[in-house]
């Protein structure tokens, strides 16, 4: 397994847990990432290696690389390399025996089965058995994870799952369009009510403070921990998701690991991808 690679389509927290559980299984992984990855739970999410150089998960690290030398480097290292490349270049160009789309996009941005041997996509927006050879079930509930050989994942319903209760109140989304600084961060209690962040009309020179004062106030919807917030200057539009609560108050340390849901996932695309790699 150490001599096939894989590559990931997506550095987010859901697509770290599967990088999580291909790395551990000593596959070689290499991540496509955008230029500017707007991951809400940066604490979780490897593609944060393309803003700090290098991203540290649980047992894993990314390191952002820039061509194929830095990315034998990184495998050397036995890091997982982090590469900007939304139009997915390098698969022609490492021909992997996989690619495993984990943008959660809830559409298709450009995978298709011809560019491997093995194609895995997670949730909404493809169709096994056109689009990839297997789509992974991401909504949570009795069938989250399921492999489907045949036919979409179920419809997006644009409601989150649900944590202890609630479900659309633990997510927030920008009221306005602008730039986002942070009040609080990852990991801090906040009360429902609570300025979270700002959105502001322009980016705020470096060094300089944000202040509640300076735009459009984000407040918490309810009494929990940030569980995710979008960083500071990230370029948001009116009803782009920024923050999400976690209202379990006993569960800080959940901010800062890999949530259930991506290790279901991760789990779900290492079992599909053994299965597919069995028939070639």
């Amino acid at each position: 397994m150490e001599k096939k690679l894989i590559i990931v389509r997506g550095g987010g927290d859901l697509a770290t847990g599967v990088i999580q559980s291909l790395h551990r299984a000593g596959f070689l992984v290499l991540v496509l990432e955008t230029e500017n990855p707007s991951a809400i739970r940066r604490q979780v999410a490897l593609c944060e290696a393309v803003y700090t150089g290098t991203a540290t998960v649980e047992d894993v690290t990314g390191r952002l690389c820039h061509n194929s030398s830095e990315i034998e480097e990184a495998w050397k290292d036995d890091v997982v390399p982090i590469v900007i490349d939304p139009k997915g270049t390098y698969i022609d160009r490492y021909k992997p025996v996989a690619v495993i789309d984990a943008i959660l996009a809830k559409r298709n941005l450009g995978t298709a089965q011809s560019m491997a041997p093995c194609t895995i996509a997670l949730g909404p927006g493809f169709v096994a058995g056109k689009d990839v050879d297997i789509v992974i079930e991401t909504k949570r509930g009795h069938r989250l994870g399921q492999l489907i050989t045949d036919g979409p994942a179920i419809a997006n319903t644009g409601i989150p799952g649900v944590i202890a209760g609630f479900s659309t109140e633990r997510v927030i989304h920008s009221a306005s369009a602008g730039y986002l600084y942070g009040l609080v961060r990852i990991g801090d209690a906040v009360e429902v009510g609570q300025a979270m962040a700002v959105i502001v009309a322009e980016l705020l020179p470096e060094g300089v403070a944000a202040t509640p004062s300076m735009g459009t106030v984000v407040t918490a919807s309810l009494t929990g921990f940030v569980r995710g917030l979008i960083r500071d200057g990230y370029p948001v539009t009116k009803g782009f998701k920024i923050a999400d609560i976690d209202p379990r108050q006993e569960e800080r340390m959940n901010c800062f690991t890999v949530s259930d849901k991506a290790r279901c996932l991760g789990g779900s695309a290492l079992t599909a991808l053994l299965y597919l790699l069995r028939r070639l």
